[in-house]
């Protein structure tokens, strides 16, 4: 049978003619870009007919297979080994069983994490676009950690140092802040605490500028702050309130404060609640500060108290463990001196708990709980009473002595101590006639704090006749007021101005000043804030003029550069030469009556005022007097002889006369207000001409009735 293929194969008459068409449409076309639409038709035709021709060859090739003929299309198949046929892949790769083409770019390449061999350095890079942090973002980062470690130890040094460290002083604002606002969302005692930071730190450390602008945010802010504190409007103005208490805001704060709120803002309210609701309520300044607890810290005397429970509750039940328990829960380390000294001193009073205090000292030690330093310092205060535990237990010094034998025997006392001749039983006669000294100097102050009566103190002081030790009286009377409250500390400060101006000489004060830095380390393992306090005595002095700012110099340059003293003389320094140190200093401890400075020189004027319309002497020194300001009597004498030269009032000196008779303003007092009159010369004389020639008259009228010290001069001092 003949095939049915043609030269032409088994195309048609219609699809020659197409063919043709297409051939002299892609000749014609030649030079046409296969991207434009007749280059596409082109080769969609052709695509088309070489498609159609496939077709053609594989029926013909299926139509000859059954009939057991072979052909061309035949001929070329591939076949496998099991008899299939494989179709070819393009561009010249096998199929199953081939290589493949030399580069075979169609083959998909992926990691597999899971893989044993995975390697992430074969991962492709990718940049992570990391945004710029600004120095201010630097700061708030910084700052919140500093806040944070404040909160849970409650070391004001540290936390000025840290923020000091910080640097940016432009950006304390926000410190204020953050601050405050993260303490509103706390307990009273944190908030309390902030109030204490804020006003430790101001002026060494937060400038009165940046501690405002502070403010002034937490105002702006104090909406969006009460939709998470429910009583943000009355904490902050508690806080405001207690910030003009503490003298870090002025009272001008609150009218200022309102031209940057607007008239919809809560902090208008804030301020509305601190000026009515706190500020002006009786006795304000005691009620903010005991709002939130008062003091942060235990008091020495609570610590006491705690240990004298602990050792009396161990004496009934012997429970050794419990004992150690409850010393190392009282987180005092530097304070277990205490421990041991009331140990000891209940097992001599009691032989019965003799051993028990023993075998507690042992156990302590050995732990590692009570430290060989605190053993031997509790022992040598033990010493110090020696004297005194005697008039109560007759054999206390052989009891002690045995107890010291017993203690270096079994290793919980170090055997340095016995060798070192610490029981002092070898006294010469100076030091016993020093101990006397300070015998009656402790019965002095304490007699002293008991009756506030200055002029006994000095009488009895003159009666000692040693002013040799007139340093170990300041260091005695300040070491005990340190250990008191503020009423007792403020009498110190009173009774020291006293002295410098008629028993003591700037050397002994300064002398006496020298020795309690040089025992501060030994002070603050009885007083835990003796540091601080010290430093605040320093700083009233200087404003007491009890010492001159040079003198701070005189002791600085005695003093061991590394000690820890070095560093209570840089405070004082700091506070007394801040903004306002007068009058803050002047109240740090109550300043007798609490009025802060200008009430006090208001009180004078209206006192003055009054005696001039009144005349009555009597009154008016009664009131001089109870004022209880003695250290500032010299504004009295300042504010007569200025009354004097403007309305030429001469009972002025009348009452100056009677003042200095009674004894209510002393000579240094009397010489200090002259003092300030002729410094002030020049101003006065542009309202009052003859301002000169007056105060000559009362100089000369002075110096007859020996108010002024003899070397009193009328030229201003340079």
């Amino acid at each position: 049978m003949s095939s049915p293929r043609n030269d032409g194969g088994f195309l048609t008459q219609e699809q020659r003619e197409k063919l043709r068409i297409a051939v002299q449409n892609a000749e014609t076309l030649s030079l046409t870009s296969p991207r434009s639409p007749t280059g596409s038709t082109t080769s969609a035709l052709l695509q088309q007919y070489e498609l159609h021709q496939q077709q053609v060859r594989a029926a013909a090739a299926a139509a000859r297979g059954g009939g057991g003929g072979g052909g061309a299309g035949a001929r070329h198949a591939r076949r496998s080994h099991s008899g299939k046929a494989v179709k070819l892949k393009k561009d010249g790769a096998g199929g199953k069983g081939t290589w493949g083409r030399l580069i075979d770019a169609d083959t998909a390449t992926f990691l597999d994490r899971n893989d044993p061999n995975y390697d992430s350095d074969e991962e492709p890079y990718e940049l992570i676009e990391a945004p710029a942090t600004t120095p201010l973002e630097d700061y708030k980062k910084s700052f919140v950690t500093i806040i944070e470690e404040y909160f849970s130890t409650g070391d004001v040094k540290q936390t000025g140092s840290d923020l000091k460290e910080l640097g940016y002083d432009d950006f304390h604002r926000y410190f204020v802040k953050k601050l405050v606002s993260m303490a509103m969302d706390r307990h009273d005692k944190e908030k309390e605490m902030v109030s204490v930071l804020l006003s430790s730190l101001y002026g060494d450390g937060l400038s009165s500028t940046q501690i405002k602008l502070g403010f002034v945010m937490l105002l702006q802010a104090v909406d969006d702050l009460a939709v998470d504190i429910p009583d943000a409007v009355d904490v902050l103005a508690l806080f405001i309130a207690r910030a003009v208490v503490d003298d870090i805001l002025p009272p001008a704060f609150l009218n200022k404060a309102k031209g940057s709120l607007t008239e919809s803002s809560k902090g208008l309210q804030v301020l509305q609640i601190a000026a009515k609701s706190y500020l002006s309520a009786p006795h304000h300044a005691e009620l903010l500060e005991r709002r939130w607890g008062g003091s942060t810290h235990i008091t020495v005397e609570e610590v006491k108290r705690r240990i004298t429970d602990l050792l009396k509750e161990y004496i009934k039940n012997g429970d050794t463990a419990e004992a150690c328990r409850c010393i190392r829960e009282l987180a005092v380390p530097f304070f277990h001196h205490e421990v041991v000294k009331r140990a000891v001193t209940l097992g001599m009073e009691s032989p019965a708990a003799e051993t028990l205090i023993v075998k507690l000292l042992k156990e302590a030690s050995e732990e590692g709980l009570i430290s060989s330093s605190q053993m031997v310092k509790g022992f040598s205060r033990i010493v110090e009473s020696l004297d005194d535990l005697s008039l109560d237990i007759p054999s206390a010094k052989s009891q002690f002595q045995t107890l010291v034998s017993k203690a270096v025997s079994e290793g919980w006392l170090d055997s340095s101590y016995e060798s070192s001749g610490a029981n002092g039983s070898v006294q010469d006669d100076d030091h016993g006639k020093l101990r006397r000294y300070k015998r009656e100097a402790v019965s002095m102050i304490h007699e002293y704090f008991l009756s506030d009566d200055i002029p006994e103190l000095i009488r009895t002081l003159k009666e000692l006749g040693l002013p040799e030790y007139n340093p170990v009286f300041i260091k005695k009377l300040i070491t005990i007021a340190m250990d008191r409250k503020n009423r007792e500390k403020e009498m110190a400060s009173v009774l020291l101005s006293s002295l410098s101006m008629e028993l003591f000489s700037s050397e002994d004060i300064v002398k006496g000043f020298i020795m309690l830095l040089e025992s501060a380390e030994d002070t603050a393992l009885d007083i835990l804030d003796a540091s601080d306090e010290l430093g605040l005595f320093l700083a009233r002095a200087v404003i007491d003029d009890v010492l001159a700012p040079l003198n701070l110099d005189e002791i600085g340059s005695i003093l061991p550069p590394s000690c820890s003293g070095a560093e209570t003389l840089n405070m004082a320094r700091s506070l007394a030469s801040a903004r306002h140190s007068g009058e803050r200093l002047l109240r740090c401890w109550g300043g007798g009556t609490g009025w802060a400075v200008e009430d006090a020189k208001d009180k004078i004027t209206k006192l003055l005022e009054e005696y001039e319309s009144g005349g009555d002497v009597g009154e008016a020194c009664k009131c001089i007097r109870e004022m209880g300001m003695p250290f500032f009597n010299h504004e009295v004498v300042k504010k007569a002889l200025v009354m004097a030269m403007e309305k030429k009032k001469e009972c002025m000196l009348a009452l100056l006369h009677e003042c200095f008779g009674e004894g209510i303003i002393t000579i240094n007092q009397m010489t200090k207000g002259f003092s300030r009159v002729r410094d002030g010369l020049d101003d006065l004389a542009l309202d009052i001409p003859d301002a000169r020639e007056k105060f000559l008259s009362y100089v000369e009228y002075g110096k007859k009735n020996g108010w002024l010290v003899p070397s009193f001069g009328v030229a201003a001092s340079t």
